[in-house]
């Protein structure tokens, strides 16, 4: 006799059989504060409780991927557990017919030099076996060649549809490139969806951003039997994993990501869709291997005259940031910077009219020849595509970009320097910016991150940026970057 009996409901979610207590412990088990809740509109004006719940009690449901956490929520608590064998349906694939495989599928030996590395060969295992993964691989180990390998063999195993989501129209661009050099008849096979593009096709992937496609209708999710999430720590958002609970028909369901964000109700939101994390490999190894190019990181330190520190005990977080980006000494030290590095260079900011636009002014006025692109999210996608290719081919080009174009996804192997214009405590997005810098052009082998924080310390008051530098500082230590402070006074601020 079991007390909690697990079956099938689709793809996308279980069903779960039991007595309304052991419901109700679920349900609490699974239930969990959203970080930075108390922010919150929803929050603050008590139209919500601060909480995610993933099990749904009002039709005895959760995601699929949460099945492994059942089976330690019933062992903690002494439950037989049965789980219908629909519910784990793997696939027998050996090495032998993945190697049969790679060799029929004949890679561009001219892109992919040194074949299939070894945790890519494993991570395409993975995932064929499980059907389910949630893959962690970072910035420059080559997730897109992974994916690729995983598309190819469900094409070839008959499958008919399959979905690759990822959150810019400029990486929709940009896979599909990838895959054509691989090898791919991507014309033939692939369709890329965005604003413009039409919607409906009956070619074999369909390749697009979430924006593009989660007002649908359910029946259009129904259509395809896979999907592939890339950049898949972005898929926390409410649009996205409806989307993902809509395709109830997707057997395969492959997530990659560089990073995720640490706290638990994201890593199981995104298991819970997904499937386990599975991590292929690590930064600190790829460096080690020299697959990515060599990393220091120098931090500076701009420390604020006497004056602006005790104005700033008085600063509320948002009053704290409108001095940061508005300081004139600020920007010019920014300019002076960025002017004084050699190689191509990558400016990223967070507010595009109140900083992104003035930076990009004052580095251009003293640039001389050298190419300066503006880049935010009102930028064309095929013009964003432009820039990044010019500065393939560049030796001393800028781009001044803004977090949300540039951070994630973009793919520009001759780019030397990045500089954290803006700050930020994001695990996430700090990781991905680091990621811009860590590939291996033709004429680099090293990469320097400039990261910029704000000391307006003054008595016992610390203030707000300062402490997100000690929070990126606590990531850089956990990925084993090297790193280094240097003090810099900002004078006439």
């Amino acid at each position: 006799m079991f007390d909690l009996f697990l079956r099938k409901q689709n793809e996308a979610f279980i069903r779960f059989e039991c007595e309304k207590s052991i419901a109700q412990e679920l349900a609490d088990y699974f239930t969990f504060f959203v970080p930075g809740y108390q922010f919150m509109p929803a929050y603050k004006n008590r139209l919500w409780d601060g909480k995610i719940r993933l099990a749904d009690l009002r039709t005895y449901t959760i995601y699929h991927g949460l099945v492994p956490y059942i089976e330690k929520f019933c062992e903690e608590r002494d439950y037989k557990l049965e789980i219908d064998s629909a519910v784990n349906n793997t696939e027998s694939f050996s090495a032998l017919e993945a190697n049969e495989f790679l060799e029929q599928l004949q890679l561009d030996k001219s892109i992919i030099s040194e074949g299939v590395r070894e945790y890519q060969y494993k991570s395409f295992l993975f995932a064929i076996r499980n059907k389910r993964m949630l893959l962690l691989s970072p910035t420059g180990s080559g997730k897109s060649l992974i994916q690729y390998l995983i598309l190819r063999y469900l094409q070839h195993k008959g499958y008919k549809k399959g979905l690759l989501i990822v959150p810019t129209t400029s990486l929709v661009e940009q896979m599909y490139s990838d895959f054509e050099s691989y090898g791919y008849d991507a014309a033939n096979y692939a369709h890329r969806q965005y604003s413009g593009k039409d919607k409906h096709t009956d070619k074999f992937l369909t390749i697009t951003t979430w924006q593009s496609i989660y007002k649908n209708p359910p029946e259009y999710f129904e259509q395809f039997d896979f999907v592939l999430g890339d950049e898949a720590h972005q898929f926390k958002a409410k649009s996205l994993t409806t989307i993902m609970t809509g395709l109830k028909n997707a057997k395969y369901r492959i997530g990659c990501t560089g990073t995720i964000d640490g706290t638990q109700t994201h890593r199981l939101v995104l298991e819970g869709l997904f499937g386990p994390v599975y991590q292929s490999t690590t930064t600190a190894k790829l460096i080690e291997n020299k697959q990515l190019a060599d990393f220091r990181i120098k931090c500076l330190v701009l420390k604020y005259p006497e004056e602006v520190c005790k104005l700033s005990r008085g600063w509320d977080y948002q009053s704290e940031i409108d001095y940061i980006v508005k300081s004139a000494a600020r920007n010019e030290f920014i300019r002076n910077l960025t002017l004084s590095l050699e190689g191509n260079s990558l400016i990223l900011f967070n507010l595009v009219e109140k900083h992104g636009k003035h930076l990009h002014k004052l580095i251009k006025e003293k640039a001389g020849n050298r190419h300066v692109f503006f880049v935010y999210g009102g930028t064309d996608v095929e013009v964003r595509e432009q820039v990044r290719a010019i500065t393939e081919k560049q030796n001393d080009a800028i781009i001044v970009a803004s977090y949300g174009t540039f951070s994630t996804g973009i793919n520009i192997r001759n780019l030397h320097n990045v500089v954290f214009a803006s700050p930020s405590k994001s695990r996430v997005r700090n990781l991905q910016s680091i990621g811009r810098g860590l590939r291996i052009g033709d004429n680099k082998t090293e990469a320097v991150l400039y990261d910029i924080a704000d000391d307006f310390r003054i008595g016992k008051h610390v203030n707000y940026t300062l402490t997100h530098l000690q929070d990126r500082v606590r990531i850089y230590d956990e990925e084993k970057f090297k790193y280094k402070f240097y003090n810099i006074e900002v004078k006439n601020a």
